[in-house]
């Protein structure tokens, strides 16, 4: 039921290619258009397999809405007023409070901490003009399970706020962050750039910040970019997105193993993407604002190619280069790769490129 709503709210978006849209889902263009078909007669409730109860009632009295507020908070334990009236008016229900006014009931039934209430105040952030332009990548930090430790991998749209993926990860590995992008590239195609942190599995340290991973995702064609040392609010969506996540899952729930938590994590991310208003979208649902990317996932890595200009290098053993008789590292995740060295606007400086990403600048003035 999920995955068809939001693959309704993809596909009404104007210039969708229904092919790409069909295949990223993995279904036929003939069942896209019966799902279509279906929600343009009954909306929601055409996409359900067997329900015919009607979605809202005209007849409700004042105290039935005060107990959907109740029952929308008491399975949203986090959610405040403005995010119940937007739900509510999403729902469909008519003469629906105000904020303030469902804020009074949930005071009323004890549902608020007034000391957590005055942390939420919101606040306006810098964000990409359009979807896939951004997207933002980190491990939440890891939580025990009856047996072992579950390592939360997400990875958020910093235009829409869509959630891209949410991964109940027994490690940190880098297989284990590729194993889940591929899944999600052949889901929702490319995005421009990628934004991690500097430690392991995305960066080396060093004298180079590059790991295998990273060589991956740049060889794919992608803008790596990492942030600011010791400065976690360059990477303040997903950090936000970590808070609720543990406000909403993670504290409410004990896990037993990997697979619990991921199906715990799966529930939640639709609630998330099509029905938790957001108040950095003007409490839209991040589903609204977010599109699949049309740079699709290539199952073949590209050839890489260089300019007739470039002089193309391929990285040793160490991770090394030789130039003009000189030896330069770029790093160890390059080896057996070709790399291009070109000339800057200043003598004995030259630029060191991996496909379209600058890695390294060079110095031969410098003994």
């Amino acid at each position: 039921m999920s995955q068809r709503l939001e693959f309704i709210t993809m596909a009404l978006k104007p210039g969708t290619n229904m092919t790409q849209l069909c295949n990223q889902y993995g279904i036929t263009r003939r069942t896209g258009y019966k799902w279509l078909h279906r929600f343009a007669e009954k909306d929601i409730y055409g996409l359900e397999n067997q329900s015919r109860r009607p979605y809202h009632s005209p007849s409700k009295t004042p105290y039935k809405m005060e107990q959907t507020v109740l029952d929308i908070r008491e399975n949203h334990s986090c959610w405040g007023g403005r995010k119940i009236r937007r739900r509510l008016l999403d729902k469909g229900y008519t003469s629906v409070p105000a904020a303030s006014t469902i804020t009074e009931i949930l005071r009323r039934h004890n549902c608020l901490d007034e000391k957590e209430a005055i942390k939420h105040t919101p606040f306006k952030r810098f964000e990409y003009e359009k979807p896939n332009q951004l997207w933002q990548m980190d491990f939440k930090g890891y939580f025990s399970l009856k047996s072992g430790h579950c390592h939360p991998l997400t990875i958020l749209d910093d235009h829409s706020r869509f959630s891209i993926g949410i991964k109940a990860c027994a490690n940190e590995k880098q297989s284990t962050v590729r194993g889940h992008l591929i899944y999600v590239f052949r889901r929702y195609g490319l995005p421009d750039r990628f934004l991690m942190d500097n430690g392991p599995p995305w960066g080396a340290g060093g004298q180079s910040r590059y790991t295998k991973l990273s060589v991956w995702l740049i060889h794919l064609g992608i803008n790596v970019i990492h942030s600011r040392p010791y400065h976690p609010q360059t990477m303040g969506k997903d950090e936000r997105f970590h808070r609720t996540l543990k406000a909403e899952v993670i504290n409410n729930h004990v896990f037993g193993t990997i697979d619990d938590a991921q199906k715990r994590f799966d529930h939640w991310r639709n609630i998330y993407n099509l029905e938790r208003p957001h108040e950095a979208l003007d409490m839209d649902i991040p589903a609204s604002r977010y599109e699949p990317s049309q740079r699709t996932y290539p199952e073949t890595l590209p050839h890489i190619e260089y300019g007739p200009d470039d002089q193309v290098r391929k990285v040793q053993e160490k991770g090394e280069i030789s130039f003009k008789g000189k030896t330069f590292k770029v790093g160890k995740a390059f080896i057996k790769y070709p790399v291009a060295v070109r000339t800057t606007t200043k003598d004995g400086i030259y630029n060191v490129f991996f496909c379209h990403k600058k890695i390294k600048q060079i110095d031969l003035r410098n003994p």
